[in-house]
């Protein structure tokens, strides 16, 4: 049975007092063209202190697919085509077929340790928002026999980036919205409310890398707790693929831009649907729509895309075209976009800049943003908007925003609106 413990913000030390208990578990194994290493981590999770309900080996097209081990926690193999270097799908399957109220994610080169299984759920079994991340560590297991302790073998270097990053973020207590970076998902367990709340692995991500990411990132949005468990280790046989060529981390890179709109990530705003900022208009009339859609493309923070309130004037679909959309966001949009403005006028060109650095910044629900004192907008974080919708069976919305808090920001004067539109656009053209 899993207890559910609210936690205002990242904060994870808050479930210390709380009892644990021991859940359901699915260890989703993801494997290709491992048999050997397969055996020593199987031989690892038949030793779990918590053991396992079951292990689900997910098989992304060997040759050979493996055979179910003997012995040990009940154990099914899910196969699929070798269509390339799949992992998200592969883990995807494994997910579905699991039966756990928990899912832990291991890939078949790494070991865990004793303790692997306890460790990476204990707050996950208390908190239904967390994310959790375990310590991978790098040895050279080749000579190790099956079931022998895998921290004897020869070790190598851990990532000093990954190492440094949990240190200096008290193991993500102190977590932001670049944090994802530091969650790699063969060290990974949530709980299968959560994952299926995201919508699993994005099977868009062929090739190496970035998946991972791109579900860490999801889950920042969505409103999830990041925790990395130190004690919850596993050993990896090889060394980081970090040092991997330039050119797979290229295409990893622009994988990552095209899927996800965090600033840095991303470099530039793109043209396509899955903008940093979802815009919805609260005015009336094509003159106002006009003056307030075309400020919002004026912003300075330019990684946005506006949706026209139905039913939509023929002529402002001739005058904005693909600039703008008509239908309902998607759940990819809302899942990837880090905040939903709501404006009501036209805004100054930083206005936006402005209204998110507070919001992202601090971390808050939802920022008002203000044009010589008068409110003309809001926004709100997708973050706050994913853990509103996942505790309204327990609390109020006004408690889960509050847990984030809110702001106002004044954005200086509003540009100003009177006469004809013409003048108006020679206003906004203005550098």
């Amino acid at each position: 049975m899993l207890t559910e413990v609210f936690v205002p913000g990242n904060r994870w030390d808050l479930l210390a007092p709380y009892p644990v208990p021991r859940p359901q578990v699915s260890v989703v194994v993801t494997h290709y063209e491992q048999p050997d290493q397969l055996a020593r981590t199987w031989a690892a999770l038949c030793a779990q202190t918590l053991p396992p309900a079951e292990v689900v080996i997910t098989d992304d097209g060997s040759a050979e697919p493996p055979r179910a081990p003997a012995g040990g926690p009940p154990v099914r193999v899910v196969t699929q085509p070798d269509l390339g270097f799949r992992a998200a799908a592969a883990r995807n399957a494994g997910a579905r077929t699991a039966r756990g109220e928990v899912l832990v994610f291991l890939d078949a080169d790494t070991v865990p340790g004793p303790g692997f299984v306890e460790a990476m759920t204990r707050r996950v079994a208390v908190c239904p928002d967390v994310l959790a991340v375990g310590r991978r560590r790098h040895a050279d297991l080749a000579a190790t026999p099956v079931g022998s302790d895998p921290a004897a073998a020869p070790p190598l270097p851990d990532p000093a980036w990954l190492r440094d990053a949990y240190t200096a973020s008290r193991d993500l207590l102190d977590a932001d919205g670049r944090s994802f970076r530091f969650v790699i998902s063969a060290v990974l367990a949530c709980r299968r409310s959560l994952f299926d709340d995201l919508g699993g692995f994005d099977e868009r991500f062929v090739g190496y890398g970035g998946e991972d990411w791109d579900l860490a990132y999801r889950a920042w949005n969505a409103g999830a707790v990041l925790v990395h468990e130190p004690d919850a280790v596993a050993w990896h046989d090889g060394p980081d693929w970090a040092g991997r060529d330039g050119g797979a981390k290229d295409l990893e890179s622009v994988r990552l831009a095209a899927l996800v709109p965090e600033p840095v990530t991303r470099g530039v705003a793109l043209p396509g649907g899955l903008p940093d900022v979802l815009v919805d208009l609260a005015c009336d009339g094509v003159p106002a729509t006009v003056r307030t859609v075309h400020a919002l493309l004026a912003q300075d923070h330019r990684d946005l895309r506006v949706r026209l309130p139905g039913p939509v004037d023929p002529l402002l679909v001739q005058l904005y075209g693909s600039a703008v959309q008509q239908d309902a966001w998607s759940a990819d949009q809302r899942r990837r976009a880090r905040a939903v403005l709501t404006a009501r006028a036209p805004l100054p060109a930083g206005a936006l800049t402005t209204a998110m650095g507070a919001l992202v910044d601090d971390d808050l629900a939802r920022v008002v943003i203000a044009c010589g004192g008068d409110p003309v907008a809001e926004i709100e974080s997708t973050r706050a908007r994913g853990r509103i919708r996942r505790w309204a069976h327990r609390l109020p919305a006004d408690v889960v925003r509050g847990s984030f808090g809110c702001a106002v920001v004044d954005a200086g004067p509003a540009p100003r609106t009177s006469g004809g539109l013409d003048g108006y656009f020679a206003r906004l053209a203005r550098p």
